[in-house]
């Protein structure tokens, strides 16, 4: 059987998102995760990954189900010896579950699956001229993802909600500062889930596009 590799920036396993991913590859290939921050504690993630000023801010799920925030630049050395460790163990596919930016992540045989660069012309071709949203999980990266979107003369407009709080009432928040501006919503965080979507979609009567369920369907493709 083939072997998927799932990279989160969290930690491994992601039980939120594996059976999303796994649905669509329908038992065609086996799902090897890992994780960025395997292993740390939540104190040492903070004392030693935690955004300074300025940096690019990601957010992901720990296995205790807390959320923890990062920085790139920090992260970004432990994200590629993850790579060159899937590589070493024989995978040929590797699906980095995060819809963030990065920028010079290098294989030397192997496949790497970079949502940022599948989902900004997906989403394009999806919108063409309708009012495009996008929902994120941190206030800050309102404002770092705007160059992701640029390129395609895509303009969104940002709503703030966490996939990792619990907090359904976000999500209604989020509904309503986007009422009447958009035209069709993509949820830009592959830690996002069918329940975010569905409430989303059911508050506004509009398509939202869940961006770990596109990645699996297209990766499911490539199995």
């Amino acid at each position: 059987m083939e072997r998927l590799g799932m990279i989160t920036i969290g930690q491994a396993p992601r039980t939120d998102i594996a059976p999303i991913i796994e649905k669509f590859l329908d038992g065609r290939a086996e799902l090897v995760q890992v994780g960025v921050l395997d292993g740390m504690t939540k104190e040492q993630i903070e004392q030693h990954l935690y955004p300074e000023s300025d940096d690019y801010v990601l957010t992901s799920r720990l296995v205790s189900n807390e959320s923890v925030v990062m920085s790139r630049e920090k992260i970004k050395p432990i994200l590629q010896a993850k790579i060159n460790y899937l590589e070493e163990i024989g995978i040929k596919q590797m699906l980095l579950l995060c819809t963030g930016v990065f920028p010079g992540l290098t294989t030397s045989n192997s496949y790497l699956i970079e949502p940022d660069r599948i989902i900004p012309p997906t989403v394009n071709a999806l919108v063409a001229r309708r009012r495009f949203g996008v929902i994120v999980p941190l206030v800050e990266q309102k404002y770092i993802l705007k160059p992701k979107y640029s390129p395609f003369g895509l303009e969104p407009v940002f709503a703030v909600a966490s996939p990792y709080e619990n907090d359904e009432a976000s999500f209604i928040e989020a509904a309503s500062e986007l009422k009447g501006k958009v035209d069709i919503i993509l949820l830009d965080c592959m830690g996002y889930t069918e329940k975010a979507r569905e409430l989303l979609s059911n508050a506004m009567g509009l398509p939202v596009l869940l961006s770990n369920s596109m990645m699996a369907k297209l990766v499911s493709e490539m199995i």
